[in-house]
């Protein structure tokens, strides 16, 4: 067997963050306090499941899909006003969307997520004069 792609869906709790997948009707899931010791136990929980197959996962061969609120709180680094002008989205929607109050629909989901690739791409290009 190819050492499969596993995604694992990320969720912001009330406390922390926990993290599911099902690859072939096995259920993986996982739970940390923040982000960092999340994805040290998604790894963990990961190589278990696959330990039969004498697979050995990275977090970097892992998808990981969070929902906006988890990301927004972990990458609060972006500045939400800057990037719902740049999407052209109203500030207190994208604000009622990290926070959970509003649920986005698929589409505007797809806006926010090209808005924050985009960005990545540019801050990937940056090169500082040294």
């Amino acid at each position: 067997m190819k050492k499969p792609i596993i995604a694992m869906e990320i969720l912001k709790e009330d406390v922390g963050y926990s993290a599911h997948t099902t690859f072939k009707d096995n259920f993986i899931g996982t739970q940390g306090e923040d982000f960092d010791e999340l994805k040290q136990n998604i790894v963990e929980a990961v190589n278990l499941a696959f330990q039969d197959e004498n697979f050995v996962f990275s977090i970097e061969e892992i998808v990981l899909k969070p929902d906006l609120q988890s990301f927004f709180a972990f990458y609060k680094v972006l500045n939400v006003k800057a990037l719902s002008e740049r999407i052209g989205m109203n500030q207190s929607l994208l604000a009622q969307y990290i926070s959970g109050t509003k649920k986005p629909s698929s589409t505007q989901t797809k806006r926010i997520l090209s808005g924050v690739q985009q960005v990545g791409k540019e801050l990937a290009a940056i090169q500082f004069l040294i």
